[in-house]
């Protein structure tokens, strides 16, 4: 084109395609010829699908939850990839007798991978359905190749949810057994610490404080009896040496005045000069009541145990006093019988000791004073025997810490084992049941909605679609080539070009003649 400035209209569009039919013409005729020869040359191939959809579980998820939770795409990955490998392909060839032509030119590795080539698994929803298809050039055998995937699909699914639901129920089951030998491992560590530092233990802590607390009481209601025992034993001793010097002293008495008097005025003398020992012990009783008050309050048990002991003795001196009062009447009244005087006895040191022994009243202050040197010596026993309890549960005390820490971390170990143990067998009860879900066919499946079915028109080629895009690219060649041609023309086709290439002002135009038919 010589001058790519001129505007064209209608009829320049129309002269240009006349001009260049041919160009136009041709390689639409050999673009479609070769479509329509291609339609008709390559051989045909049927295509048929089946469409499978997924069925939830019978059993409600919240009475029962499944194992296998894994998403349909990641599923039908997994088992497409077990049903597509070679040794299932190469079966499924060998059974339904598939490629026999393609056998004898190609390797089992190239059949396989045609095969391969020639299903497809689509999902349709994300957790609803999905369609597998086969593509080969038998109608009838399409179908059965797509019903046969089918078939070994749902079997497949079967089988990988009960392996992976009965995979899981072992293995949760062998864990379980695991935790449990550990636990009872652990159970018997935790046993074995509380029988050996029983005593120490830190729930026992309180009840070692109590009594330890009673036990002070107790030793220090033991120190003030041992103290009180101490001070009625200086008091016997007293008191025995006061009755010894009395009765030694009134001995020496009632011999001088015998001596030189009648019977009856020796024993009223020795009668009034003699006395008695309970009103010295009642005296000395008294001045040590005396002294306990001063130190204690009226409800301490030695003031106690001493005002008893004074009313008993007051008790006693008045009935002595009485029944000395009703003999002293009575021998008034009789008759006084005289004897001859003998003569004045001389009493050694050896008989006034036996004498002073032999007294009533002596012996039974000696055995009193033998009595309290024996609740001493019981005292000071269970006064050592507290001791050792006190020292015995202070250090249980000062040793609970130490047990507190080594049972906090034995509890902490045992108690996570134990959950860990509770979690297991509420695990290993849900797998369980999950198994016989999966075996009773009562958990998630695929079932077939529509199988497939023996197609009536191939899916390749497809000759509508062909010759469409023949054509379309017939066109687009012809007029790609025709305006091609066009611009590589340099011929001048008006007088615009002639003054475009020339300089030159044209003055005139000779309009083309054209011969009419006679």
């Amino acid at each position: 084109m010589i001058n790519p400035e001129k505007s064209f209209d209608i009829h320049d569009y129309i002269e240009i395609f006349w001009r260049r039919i041919w160009y136009i013409a041709i390689p639409f005729v050999l673009i479609l010829s070769g479509a329509v020869l291609y339609a008709v040359t390559s051989p045909k191939e049927y295509r048929s699908a089946t469409l499978i959809l997924v069925t939830p579980q019978k059993v409600p998820e919240s009475f029962i939850r499944p194992t296998v939770t894994s998403k349909i795409e990641d599923r039908l990955q997994s088992i497409g990839q077990e049903i597509m490998s070679r040794t299932r392909l190469e079966r499924l060839i060998s059974e339904l007798k598939l490629y026999p032509e393609e056998a004898k030119s190609k390797s089992k590795e190239e059949v396989y991978e045609l095969m391969r080539k020639n299903i497809r698994v689509e999902i349709k929803g994300k957790e609803g359905y999905f369609t597998i298809s086969y593509i080969g050039k038998d109608p009838r055998v399409v179908t059965t190749v797509t019903n046969k995937l089918a078939s070994l699909f749902i079997e497949e699914n079967l089988k990988l949810r009960e392996q992976q639901a009965q995979g899981t129920s072992e293995f949760v089951m062998i864990e379980l057994n695991a935790t449990r030998v550990k636990l009872e491992e652990q159970e018997k560590t935790v046993t074995h610490f509380k029988r050996q530092f029983m005593g120490e233990l830190p729930e026992q802590r309180e009840a070692n404080l109590k009594v330890l607390e009673q036990l002070q009481l107790q030793s220090q209601r033991i120190g003030e009896n041992i103290r009180a025992a101490h001070d009625r034993k200086l008091i016997i001793q007293k008191q025995l040496a006061d009755t010894e010097l009395l009765i030694a002293s009134s001995i020496k008495k009632e011999e001088g005045f015998l001596s030189s008097s009648s019977p009856i005025q020796t024993e009223k003398v020795s009668r009034s000069v003699v006395r008695d020992p309970l009103e010295v012990q009642l005296e000395q009783m008294k001045y040590y009541l005396i002294d306990l008050q001063s130190k204690y309050t009226e409800k301490h048990p030695d003031i106690m145990i001493a005002k008893k002991r004074i009313s008993e003795l007051e008790a006693r001196i008045e009935r002595e006093r009485s029944e000395k009062g009703a003999a002293e009447k009575k021998e008034s009244e009789s008759n006084i019988v005289t004897t001859p005087l003998s003569p004045p006895k001389i009493v050694t040191k050896k008989e006034e000791k036996e004498a002073v022994k032999l007294n009533p009243r002596y012996k039974e202050m000696e055995n009193q004073l033998i009595a309290t040197e024996l609740e001493i010596n019981r005292l000071k026993e269970d006064e050592e025997k507290m001791k050792a309890q006190i020292t015995k549960y202070r250090e249980r005390i000062e040793n609970t810490p130490m047990r507190e820490l080594a049972m906090t971390n034995l509890n902490r170990d045992y108690q996570n084992t134990k959950d860990l143990y509770q979690t297991l067998l509420r695990k290993s009860e849900e797998a369980q049941q999950a198994e016989n879900l999966e075996r009773r066919q009562k958990g998630e499946q695929f079932k077939i909605i529509d199988p497939g079915r023996i197609p009536e028109k191939p899916f390749r080629p497809d000759i509508p679609k062909i010759l469409l895009f023949g054509v379309l690219i017939g066109l687009g060649s012809g007029f790609g080539l025709a305006f091609f041609r066009e611009q590589m023309d340099r011929s001048f086709r008006d007088a615009e070009d002639l003054e475009a290439t020339l300089g030159f002002k044209v003055l005139a135009n000779i309009p083309t003649i054209q011969k009419e038919a006679a």
